[in-house]
C-alpha cells in the first residue's frame, strides 16, 4: 500500500509539473483547451485513473480506433489499475467495430493465457453482441487489402468457439463515466 501511495504521490507531482511547464511555455494559449485527467480522489486507492465509482479498478478496458471507415485501424488494452498499456495491434486495413471485437477477443485470449482473471470493459455494444455470438457479422468487403484482417477474424472466431469465457466482459457507460481509458482520444 505504501509503494502504490508513493507511485500515486509521484504521479500526481508528475501532472502538476507538466501543467506548470505547459502554462509557462503558453502552449495553453495556443491548444484547442481540453483538461487534463484529474488524478483520483483521495478516498481512491485502488487506480491512479480518475475512474468513476462505479467501476472496477481490477478491470482492463479495451478500444479501436480508425481513420475512416473502412481506414487504417488500432486497438488497445489498458490496465484500469495501473493506467499501463497492455497491448496493442495495429494499425491495419479496417472498420472500428472489427477492431473493437479483435480488441475483445485478444484480452480475454491475453487473460486466459496468463491465468489473470479481470472484468473487461469496452464501448462497442456492437462488438460486445459479436462475441457474445461467436461471430464477426462485418460487411466489410474480402480484398487483397483486408485479408490479413480476415485472417485475424477467423482466428479470433476460432478462439471464441474452443474457448469459454471466465471473465466478464461489461459495457462501458460514456455517458455516465466519460471516455473510456483506453480511447485513443481522436474524436
Amino acid at each position: 500500500m505504501r509503494t502504490f501511495r508513493r507511485f500515486r504521490k509521484a504521479y500526481v507531482s508528475i501532472l502538476k509539473h507538466n501543467i506548470k511547464v505547459l502554462n509557462e511555455s503558453g502552449c495553453f494559449n495556443t491548444m484547442k483547451k481540453t483538461s487534463l485527467p484529474p488524478p483520483p480522489p483521495d478516498w481512491r486507492t485502488d487506480t491512479v485513473l480518475p475512474l468513476h465509482p462505479d467501476v472496477l479498478a481490477d478491470a482492463w478496458a479495451v478500444d479501436a480506433a480508425c481513420s475512416g471507415n473502412p481506414g487504417p485501424m488500432e486497438y488497445q488494452g489498458i490496465d484500469l489499475q495501473t493506467g499501463a498499456q497492455v497491448f496493442h495491434y495495429g494499425p491495419l486495413h479496417g472498420t472500428n467495430n472489427i477492431g473493437e471485437f479483435l480488441a475483445i477477443v485478444h484480452a480475454l485470449a491475453l487473460m486466459e493465457q496468463k491465468g489473470i482473471r479481470k472484468t473487461l470493459y469496452t464501448d462497442s455494444n456492437t462488438a460486445l453482441t459479436w462475441v457474445r455470438r461467436r461471430q464477426c457479422k462485418t460487411k466489410l468487403e474480402r480484398t487483397p487489402s483486408t485479408a490479413k484482417l480476415y485472417e485475424l477474424i477467423q482466428r479470433a472466431e476460432a478462439w471464441l468457439r474452443t474457448h469459454t469465457v471466465s471473465s466478464p466482459v461489461v459495457h462501458w457507460d460514456t455517458k455516465k463515466w466519460g471516455e473510456i481509458p483506453a480511447d485513443f482520444g481522436r474524436k
